[in-house]
């Protein structure tokens, strides 16, 4: 499939700290990106690469084939993109705030009246268009972010937490339409959320010191330890005792425990009895086996050793 997004070694300084090291990847049109890792990874620092809000100290940035560096203009009309921050101009409406972006654009009105009727009904952001930014919560200037970001019809969209400060049934709305977009425009997005990502990607970018580790779907990316299950036990009182004989049993991986809730690891689900018959003879409150995730595939990454 053609690339809409394509890196060239493209590397990011900031004083003498890399940021971003070197990266050469492509992103295809249409798909929807996740970018997971922990503070300070990059992961901000790429989403404004991107979106030519910043440039690279080396390396080239080209969107659907042209060089973000040359061909500036051009490129820049194909991009919308939401920071992190709120930069709404607060002493003006949300309608307004979307309206100077469309005239940035030259967007018609024919066409600017449709496109901000259907972003602003389905993120149920009508009723306050006409309040001022400073006025309304973080989750409705970010719908607002998102709104002004589509109103010239991009082709690529980048956004940093989706989701920030908003309920639950905002959250709900906005993947939705993101979601919908999905297809007809390439998204890459930054979220802390873990539980958003699993169920929103057709890849995943795990960042490391502003290096990616990993690159895939989560089914792909979780392969090497889908031979692994998880396993939790919640005691009546889980003693040091109880927990150090638990944790000694051979075929447990990575014990641990919170509270009176012993963890682990195995690579077969008769390890459960394992556990089990070594604390048959205490009161066992709960019992879990559950599927491992994008955080158990994290965790164990940035723990540099993996599950073992």
């Amino acid at each position: 499939m053609e690339a809409s997004i394509t890196l060239k070694k493209v590397g990011k300084l900031i004083g003498d700290k890399t940021i971003l090291a070197g990266l050469s990847f492509g992103i295809e049109r249409g798909s929807l990106v996740a970018i997971v890792g922990l503070n300070d990874s990059g992961k901000s620092e790429l989403l404004k690469l991107l979106s030519g809000y910043e440039n690279p100290n080396y390396g080239q940035v080209f969107i659907h084939g042209l060089d973000m560096n040359k061909r500036r203009n051009e490129t820049r009309k194909l991009l919308g993109y939401v920071s992190f921050e709120n930069d709404l101009d607060p002493w003006l409406t949300l309608e307004q705030n979307i309206r100077f972006n469309a005239n940035l654009y030259s967007v018609d009105d024919s066409a600017y009246d449709k496109r901000i009727k259907k972003y602003s009904e389905a993120l149920n952001l009508e009723p306050y268009l006409n309040q001022f930014a400073y006025r309304v919560s973080g989750g409705v200037q970010k719908k607002t972010m998102l709104v002004r970001a589509l109103i010239h019809d991009p082709d690529i969209l980048v956004i940093d937490e989706p989701t920030g400060y908003m309920d639950a049934e905002s959250i709900r709305l906005t993947w939705d339409l993101i979601k919908d977009l999905k297809g007809d425009k390439s998204i890459i997005y930054v979220s802390n959320s873990l539980n958003e990502i699993e169920s929103a990607h057709d890849r995943i970018l795990v960042f490391h010191e502003g290096r990616i580790i990993m690159d895939g779907h989560l089914d792909k990316l979780l392969e090497s330890t889908l031979d692994y299950h998880q396993f939790q036990i919640e005691f009546d009182d889980l003693t040091d005792d109880l927990y150090n004989s638990l944790k000694n049993i051979s075929t447990l991986v990575s014990p641990n425990r919170m509270d009176n809730t012993f963890h682990f690891y195995g690579r077969k689900r008769t390890v459960f009895f394992d556990a089990i018959r070594a604390a048959s003879d205490q009161m066992m409150i709960d019992l879990n086996v559950k599927k491992l995730g994008l955080k158990d595939l994290l965790d164990s990454e940035f723990a540099g050793r993996g599950l073992e």
